[in-house]
């Protein structure tokens, strides 16, 4: 642990170097990339120092020990060995999850497509709640959000919804959302107060940027059309609406929200590369099935992940066992203690990994 510490430490201070090399300061991908390097290595190095600063007191408390002193300093140097040693324990756990193996789109901002699925009215005016749960929880942590494409009932629910959020960390905290979701409840449709199950999907996807898939004029068809449903006058007789379908793969995408048909398409081409990126991402992925087997965040989108129980005001995540009986502050985007948990179990799996 030490030896990998010490090279992060040899990497941190390389990196301060170059980032007051003139060469540097006038390339901005090459000051970008190295800023950006650093900025990872910052808590591991800080960390790091620390650490070494404890262990410097323990060396220095212990030799103090060989010395002919008082039975009161003797207590006091025996209560600050006492406490540096468990400092030192705490630092050395806390490395250790620094240490564990990123993901490289932990840091990325993210597009979330959710559909009603199974129970027709009901499931879209779910996936409406689940809407506002993380537009609720992107407020909480001052991160943007934009709507790409909807696709509306007429009593408010959404067939289907795609939206980006914007901020630092968001694939690192949302990316355990990406499954099937179950509410029960008694429907606002349903006279006789009978509790109904009903159903919603999530896809949580990392938004790629233009490097991380390339996308070739070649292998789009892009379609424009009249956009359907609300919107004025202007949306539904210009053919501002786009659909893109990326030839190679069969991917479609359409888009119709914004009255410009740049705008749309400019949004159909983001929804597009985060999917021919997730779609790379879950053949690897699927291919590391038997190793990473474990995982929390294993992305499955057929997997029923949640319950939100509204009689008994209960969210279970089945994954980890989780109940809390509050769903009206969860819903309302209070998030945090279930992500906690879910972050927590992935790291104790991953710790495990790596004692084995």
């Amino acid at each position: 642990m030490l030896h990998r510490l010490e090279s992060i430490h040899d990497r941190y201070e390389e990196l301060n170097r170059l980032l007051m090399d003139p060469e540097v300061l006038n390339d901005p991908k090459r000051l970008r990339q190295y800023s950006k390097e650093q900025s990872d290595l910052e808590g591991k190095h800080q960390a790091y120092m620390e650490y070494k600063q404890v262990l410097e007191e323990l060396e220095g408390a212990r030799s103090m020990q060989a010395d002919k002193m008082d039975d009161e300093m003797r207590e006091m140097v025996k209560a600050e060995i006492d406490e540096l040693t468990t400092a030192k324990e705490s630092l050395e756990e806390r490395i250790k999850v620094l240490l564990l193996p990123k993901d490289p789109n932990d840091d990325k901002n993210v597009i979330v497509e959710i559909r009603g699925a199974a129970g027709g009215e009901e499931a879209a005016l779910f996936a409406s709640n689940l809407y506002r749960m993380y537009s609720r929880y992107a407020e909480r942590l001052g991160w943007k959000t934009e709507i790409l494409e909807t696709n509306t009932t007429g009593l408010g629910g959404f067939k289907e919804v795609v939206f980006s959020i914007q901020g630092r960390g968001a694939y690192s905290r949302l990316k355990y959302e990406s499954g099937a979701h179950r509410v029960q409840r008694v429907p606002t449709t349903e006279s006789g107060g009978r509790i109904h199950t009903s159903t919603a999907t999530v896809a949580v996807l990392p938004e790629a940027e233009e490097v991380d898939i390339e996308v070739h004029d070649k292998d789009l068809r892009i379609d424009t059309f009249c956009s359907s449903g609300p919107g004025g006058q202007s949306v539904n007789t210009t053919k501002s609406a786009v659909r893109i379908t990326h030839l190679p793969t069969g991917v479609v995408v359409s888009c119709q929200d914004e009255k410009s048909q740049i705008k749309n398409k400019d949004k159909a081409m983001r929804v597009l590369r985060a999917r021919l990126l997730d779609q790379k991402q879950q053949e690897e992925a699927a291919k590391m099935a038997d190793a990473r087997k474990s995982q929390v965040g294993s992305g499955d989108r057929s997997e029923r992940i949640r319950t939100y129980n509204y009689p008994q005001s209960r969210v279970t995540d089945h994954r980890i066992g989780l109940t809390l009986h509050k769903l009206e502050l969860i819903l309302d985007g209070d998030l945090d203690e279930v992500i906690d948990s879910l972050v927590l179990e992935e790291q104790s799996s991953l710790l495990k990994e790596a004692s084995e």
